[in-house]
């Protein structure tokens, strides 16, 4: 399971966001009659189409998964959470209607019902990734049922899907795409563009993936610090590891690095800003803030992993949102520097960054939650499979993946030279 979300959330965060691009650039097109904004939406409808055939074969796969790696959990969670995955698949199909009608509707219907298409694609694309983490929230905020021996009994699934980490969950991770893929592509185009100087086409990339990479990338920070909220509140332990606070702490400090030590219960060459985590959990510089004493050492999550994760989550997160202060400063002051080959190089550096952050982050909601799969409700031994020789459909979802990683880098390779070819009709003049 860990395999395929590693692979699927890249995959998500890019159906995400591309279509926004798509659609930004089709606008554009529209408005301006500059046939490289054209272009542009050709270009990156081609990539949105491919990544969303590789994402529902990897979304399916994740499907059954479900079902068979964990059937203790489906066996109550089912009934429960099937209303937002349900809810899923009807915006994946209304996005699969949209995207088919853009891909093949140029020139077949009319200017504003393609463009109309397009929007449709963006909002689809992400109104089905919030229904996907309504679900994933209910497992760190239990809610819309009655547990009762060992049962779950008066299902509420409105209650459960709406449960108070989903709002939190979703505007995290719905921003964290936006900054991841509009960061990616922002690189690629600057890979291209560092090696025939002067080419609008990656240019006018560039600047629409920053300009949607730069708002996410500072926003960020804001929904970082609502959902840090949200964690002390709802699960303390998770909090407690991610900041690797060992004891209670009234005030507490908010930690930098370091290297925890769960033996000893301390934690190595950190530095620790007095008072910061109290306000940063609970809007209080004095406010107490719970540790991992508070809770059975049996039911502490794997505190390396999940402050490691926390922290270089935080670290890539500071990264994006310096680079897009620049990029902000130099769009609107210092225009010249767009086009200097230090920026761009630093944009090709940053390629896998915003994915790096992802992935962190991810670590940090699904191994800060255990040992519990259903928060305080149902541990994660007790929902997994029996079934004896389950390393053999790990090896054959492993293969799958890396021949499905294979043939996605075969085919935005291709596009990508395609992209270029093609862009070699537009200077600095166009």
């Amino acid at each position: 399971m860990t395999v395929s979300f590693v692979f699927h959330i890249v995959f998500a965060c890019i159906g995400m966001t591309m279509p926004w691009l798509m659609f930004v650039a089709e606008l554009k097109w529209i408005k301006t009659g500059r046939k490289v904004y054209q272009d542009l939406s050709k270009a990156w409808a081609r990539g949105v189409a491919i990544f969303f055939a590789v994402g529902a074969v990897s979304g399916t796969v994740l499907s059954f998964e479900l079902g068979l790696l964990w059937p203790k959990f489906m066996e109550h969670a089912g009934a429960i959470i099937g209303m937002p995955f349900s809810w899923e698949g009807t915006a994946f199909f209304l996005e699969a209607i949209a995207l088919g009608i853009f891909l093949y509707g140029r020139n077949r219907v009319s200017k504003r019902i393609h463009l109309i298409s397009g929007l449709v694609v963006g909002i689809a694309g992400v109104v089905s990734g919030i229904f996907v983490i309504a679900a994933n929230a209910w497992m760190n905020s239990p809610s819309g049922f009655d547990w009762v021996n060992g049962q779950a009994i008066n299902i509420d699934p409105v209650k459960a899907m709406f449960n108070k980490a989903w709002f939190q969950q979703a505007l995290h991770m719905t921003i964290a795409a936006f900054a991841a893929t509009s960061f990616a592509v922002a690189g690629v185009h600057a890979f291209m563009a560092l090696h025939y100087k002067g080419n609008e086409f990656h240019r006018n990339a560039i600047r629409i993936a920053l300009a949607f990479g730069a708002v996410a990338a500072i926003l960020q920070p804001i929904s970082g610090d609502i959902s840090a909220k949200n964690v002390a509140k709802l699960q303390p332990t998770k909090l407690a590891a991610m900041e690797s606070l060992f004891k209670t702490s009234k005030p507490a400090a908010l930690l930098i690095g370091g290297i925890p030590d769960e033996e000893k219960e301390e934690v190595k060459y950190g530095i620790h800003i007095p008072y910061l985590l109290g306000f940063l959990a609970h809007g209080d510089l004095n406010a107490e803030v719970e540790g991992l004493d508070k809770t059975d050492k049996e039911n502490w999550p794997p505190v390396v992993i999940v402050h490691f994760a926390f922290q270089t989550m935080v670290f890539m997160g500071m990264l994006m949102m310096g680079t897009s202060i620049l990029f902000l400063i130099f769009k609107f002051k210092l225009k010249e520097n767009l086009d200097k080959r230090w920026w761009l190089k630093l944009l090709v550096w940053l390629t896998p960054v915003g994915f790096i952050a992802v992935e962190a982050g991810w670590i940090v909601t699904e191994v800060g939650r255990q040992p519990w799969i259903i928060y305080r409700i149902m541990k994660t031994k007790d929902a997994v499979t029996p079934m004896p020789g389950v390393q053999y459909p790990f090896y054959l979802i492993t293969l799958i993946y890396l021949a499905l990683t294979f043939i996605v880098i075969l085919l935005m390779r291709r596009q990508i030279l395609d992209v270029h070819t093609n862009s070699q009709n537009f200077n600095t003049h166009d």
